[in-house]
């Protein structure tokens, strides 16, 4: 049983779901881990727990060291492919079919909104659908990049000119790409309602769109296990099990 404050807070969310014209989400590690894929900075489970991400997902790891860098990234390929979307991405498609959610901004890199049937789709960090060469521009799906990992003998997936390939993902050092940033952006300040959800709202640029919101008269609502800067500004916070607290709002807005 949901405990009484929290059917309360629900309640409220979908209160302030119907009465919006424009509902956008913005999602975070924290909307996968129930898919498979560990977060980042859980303690005992996180990515980041026992490596350094400057040593092994910064650009210039890759440039420097491309055998180091593709060992790192060669197992979170591994860790993301054949993951599949679970009820919390199917909660917001779900609100996007009803006309209820008008775009979802994503830092995770997975591709799981997209295969989950979301519609309006900006993410911001980029994708490990495919990986480019920086050399001649050439560009690899998923499965071609898997290959050339597997076949080289230093396990470093080469481009056809002989260069080693970057997954399109934004690493450490490098800016987010323009046009994405920007998307996501416009659709934060337009507005009326915010769903921050499995995001720490803690890494920069995109931790400032829920202020873009709120600066436009927008409301922001928080829906994360863990603690965020935005907890006491959030007009309503709910603190359960993701996939749970989306289903349930579904649920309040039939």
């Amino acid at each position: 049983m949901r405990p009484a404050a929290s059917i309360e807070a629900v309640a409220a969310l979908a209160s302030l779901i119907r009465d919006a014209g424009s509902v956008v989400a913005l999602t975070g590690a924290g909307i996968s881990v129930p898919s498979g894929i560990p977060d980042f900075r859980s303690p005992g489970t996180g990515l980041w727990e026992n490596v350094d991400p400057m040593e092994v997902a910064h650009i210039d790891a890759w440039r420097a060291d491309p055998e180091r860098f593709w060992h790192f990234y060669g197992n979170r390929f591994q860790t993301l492919e054949g993951k599949e979307p679970n009820g919390a991405h199917r909660a917001l498609v779900e609100l996007e079919r009803r006309g209820l959610l008008h775009g979802v901004i994503t830092q995770n890199i997975d591709r799981l909104h997209r295969r989950a049937g979301t519609q309006r789709l900006v993410e911001v960090h980029g994708s490990i659908d495919t990986s480019s060469c920086l050399t001649c521009g050439a560009r690899f799906p998923i499965a071609d990049v898997r290959a050339r990992l597997d076949a080289s003998a230093i396990s470093v997936p080469h481009c056809d000119c002989g260069a080693p390939l970057k997954p399109d993902v934004v690493l450490f050092g490098e800016w987010l790409p323009e046009g994405a940033l920007h998307e996501a952006y416009a659709l934060a300040a337009g507005a009326d309602v915010l769903l921050c959800i499995g995001s720490s709202l803690e890494v920069h640029p995109i931790a400032q769109l829920p202020g873009a919101t709120r600066q436009n008269g927008g409301r922001v609502a928080v829906i994360t296990q863990g603690p965020t800067p935005w907890d006491g500004r959030a007009a309503v916070r709910l603190q359960g099990d993701v996939v749970a607290e989306l289903e349930a709002l579904v649920a309040a807005l039939d």
